[in-house]
């Protein structure tokens, strides 16, 4: 099978139009910069110094745990009605999901889907009930339900357009934050939340609140940027991991402790990405950046053909790639 490339999830004929609805969140956002809050590392409360600076949106690194965080950032009610607004999701809905779905669903959702299943079988754990939070255009849940492994498959999903997708692939929607869905605790045997908890304003919150929707033993399966990753540490700001959105930006050792710290016990974290080095290649090749090292030069550019994939497989396997996976148990 070739192996993914960036330009799979995301067409660039589709990226002018992309940039405008991004600029357009933006814009957004820094029109209501007063309803920003300062605060600490949302891993451990730690205090941190400057790490980067983008588009008048500054992050700073924990000197406790490594993790990086947004700082200060937009208001819980801000975040609510960004996303309830945003022109760069209904793009994604309208184009870019559309467009790119085939490659989503054969390279990323299914291996994804099969990749829980693994994880389940190893745990010889019995699951009857699912819910995905952040469901988006609803591949993964219409994926696994196809499998017919769960008696209920459930999407939330609090972006209007987005919702409405799930609902017309004949899901069933929430389409209200976790807290405030109106299902009864201990619901669920898995919660699934995929490069969702880069976006959350209180990430410890968002585990408390899954936690209690699980069962005992539940399991919850999580991905996330990792900010130790190669394409994040090579790249820096200018590294499209980070933007507007993305509030956090966790390590493998921060998301641990977060998840200890509320009673979840952590089984692995994984960093199974398949892109760091072709996002960096690609920066390299548009100019936006240089890599002012011989050795990168050698195996992303010149003999790209020969290493790019041996060198992507050995990020992945050495936890050193930008794209992290965390699976936890209720305890």
């Amino acid at each position: 099978m070739k192996k993914l490339e960036e330009n799979d999830i995301r067409p660039r004929n589709l990226l002018e139009g992309q940039a405008a609805a991004v600029q357009a969140d933006i814009d957004y956002l820094l029109a209501r910069r007063g309803e920003f809050e300062s605060c600490v590392c949302p891993a451990c409360g730690g205090a941190g110094k400057l790490c980067w600076e983008k588009k008048s949106f500054t992050y700073d690194r924990c000197d406790t745990c490594g993790m990086v965080y947004m700082n200060p950032r937009p208001s819980e009610a801000l975040l609510h009605d960004f996303y309830r607004d945003s022109k760069n999701y209904a793009y994604w809905n309208k184009y870019i999901f559309p467009a790119s779905e085939p490659s989503r669903r054969e390279r990323i959702f299914r291996p994804r889907v099969n990749r829980l299943e693994q994880i389940i079988e190893g745990l010889a754990l019995a699951p009857e009930s699912l819910l995905e939070i952040g469901a988006g255009y609803g591949t993964f849940c219409e994926e696994i339900k196809s499998r017919g492994r769960f008696k209920r498959v459930v999407a939330l999903e609090m972006t209007p357009d987005l919702a409405q997708t799930c609902r017309e692939r004949g899901l069933e929607v929430i389409d209200q934050p976790i807290e405030k869905c109106g299902v009864p605790e201990e619901s669920f045997d898995v919660i699934a939340a995929y490069e969702v908890l880069e976006h959350i304003y209180n990430p410890g919150a968002f585990i408390d609140t899954t936690r209690k929707f699980l069962k005992p033993g539940g399991l919850l399966v999580l991905s996330c940027p990792n900010a130790e990753g190669f394409d994040v540490q090579t790249l820096g700001p200018v590294s499209d991991t980070i933007d507007h959105e993305h509030l956090n930006y966790f390590t493998p050792g921060s998301i641990t402790r977060l998840l200890e710290a509320r009673g979840m016990g952590v089984h692995e974290v994984i960093t199974p990405g398949q892109l760091d080095a072709d996002i960096v290649r690609n920066k390299v090749l548009s100019g936006a950046c240089t890599l002012n090292a011989p050795f990168l030069e050698h195996v992303l550019i010149t003999h790209w053909e020969e290493y790019g994939s041996l060198f992507q497989s050995f990020l992945a396997d050495a936890g050193l790639s930008s794209h992290m996976w965390v699976v936890a148990r209720k305890q």
